[in-house]
């Protein structure tokens, strides 16, 4: 695998996985970069990569007097391959993102969020392929339960921040968020590690020892 002179975000789906970025990352010193609270893939199994778009929310307990407002502009404001963050404590007070928000994100070229809360409609969101990744289900609506309170602020998921601009990547095995000051460097070291990997896996396929495997390759 060629080390290509402009690793692009397609090129990044279908060559990269989380788990390779979050190596890559660590041997940059960059350390605490992926959630390790449970935010499963509800909808479609793929690889998503995208820049954050970062929503807060609050729990509320009161008549909203403007209800959906701030989701409603982020949503309205997304531009391609950006992906909703939605930061809400892993609350379980309602289902905050369903298939309507779905689809006008993804009618923006929004390509996927994530929710540290719940979610609902996921059989709709699953038949239109749109990419979702939630702590929990929850039926209730937001409305008068949980709200917008910022757009592209900072925020924090499980000791990890997330910036409006950063690279993303997300699949099974979990999320990982790349600081834009060192996205070019990580992705250039995760695309020469999944190299190397081809390179350890074809030699173990073949009947070398995986001890022997690391020793002469240094992956694992």
């Amino acid at each position: 695998m060629n080390q290509p002179e402009i690793i692009t975000l397609d090129m990044m789906r279908q060559s990269l996985y989380s788990a390779v970025v979050c190596d890559a990352l660590d041997g940059l010193g960059f350390t605490n970069q992926s959630p390790r609270t449970q935010l499963l893939s509800l909808t479609v199994d793929e690889v998503l990569v995208g820049r954050c778009r970062t929503t807060s929310w609050e729990e509320i307990d009161f008549e909203d007097p403007a209800p959906y407002e701030l989701e409603l502009q982020a949503v309205d404001s997304c531009e391609p391959d950006d992906v909703l963050i939605c930061a809400a404590g892993g609350s379980m007070r309602s289902g905050i993102w369903g298939e309507l928000l779905s689809t006008a994100a993804k009618n923006r070229g929004c390509v996927g969020a994530i929710v540290d809360g719940a979610v609902r409609d996921i059989s709709k969101m699953t038949a239109m392929g749109f990419p979702v990744f939630a702590t929990a289900r929850c039926i209730y609506d937001s409305l008068n339960r949980q709200r917008v309170i910022a757009v592209d602020e900072p925020v924090e998921i499980d000791g990890v921040i997330f910036r409006s601009g950063d690279l993303v990547l997300a699949d099974q095995d979990g999320i990982v968020v790349v600081p834009q000051e060192i996205e070019e460097q990580a992705m250039r070291n995760a695309w020469q590690k999944v190299h190397d990997e081809n390179i350890t896996r074809d030699a173990i396929i073949d009947g070398m020892l995986a001890t022997a495997a690391y020793r002469k390759y240094g992956v694992l």
